[in-house]
């Protein structure tokens, strides 16, 4: 089971979730989304509390309102440290988060301390915990599928921009090459002048290729 809690301190609101259990927590750490943040009392069991951020969104985009729900959060399903006045919620990127198969169930480490960051709580507000305790949400997702979906998802968007992004190479190409070799004909006197005219590469992408016949066109007939 997993629950899940709405942030409505900003617009649009986030959503934050954590494990029923240590059990859950394993399946969290292993599902996770790279737009996770993850949350846990400094030093002191708690509950792992995972916050989602909008797609392309860092930890440093983190709203000061919804950090603090965070912060407030974790330090309510933390049975030591919800008794307890200023303590320290630590929290970092999903992806930050180490797992090796000697730890214990719901144990983690950090790849990089210095991704780690720090939010001091002096205290429980009960009116911040209440509020989000009342957008409570009990839900038995199946995060493999969820993950895959998010995943694959990822992929056809960069398929498509790759696609875009060659076409766009092809079509500045042929342009290149129409601006750097054209081929004209002069009528002059009744007879037929084949005049090749090549031109240096130009770093100019606004020039378009009858743009540059116009003008190549109007010098070749003031020489004439």
């Amino acid at each position: 089971m997993v629950f899940y809690f709405t942030s409505a301190v900003v617009d649009p609101p986030y959503t934050i979730y954590m494990g029923k259990d240590k059990y859950e927590n394993e399946d969290l750490i292993k599902y996770g989304w790279p737009e996770d943040i993850w949350f846990h009392v400094d030093k002191l069991s708690s509950a792992h509390v995972y916050l989602r951020l909008p797609k392309g969104h860092t930890i440093d985009d983190i709203p000061a309102e919804v950090l603090i729900d965070c912060a407030q959060l974790v330090k309510n399903n933390s049975i030591q440290g919800c008794k307890m006045n200023n303590i320290n919620v630590v929290y970092t990127p999903w992806a930050n988060l180490k797992k090796t198969g000697d730890m214990d169930v719901g144990q983690i480490g950090f790849y990089k301390q210095k991704e780690v960051k720090i939010v001091a709580v002096e205290k429980k507000v009960n009116e911040i915990v209440n509020r989000l305790e009342k957008t409570k949400d009990e839900r038995y997702p199946d995060l493999a599928a969820e993950k895959e979906s998010r995943d694959r998802e990822e992929r056809n968007e960069k398929k498509a921009q790759l696609q875009e992004l060659k076409r766009r190479e092809k079509e500045e190409q042929k342009k290149r090459q129409e601006m750097e070799e054209l081929r004209f004909v002069y009528v002059k006197q009744g007879r037929i002048v084949p005049v090749l005219i090549l031109l240096p590469s130009t770093k100019s992408k606004n020039l378009s290729s009858s743009f540059v016949v116009d003008l190549l066109c109007k010098t070749i007939f003031e020489q004439f």
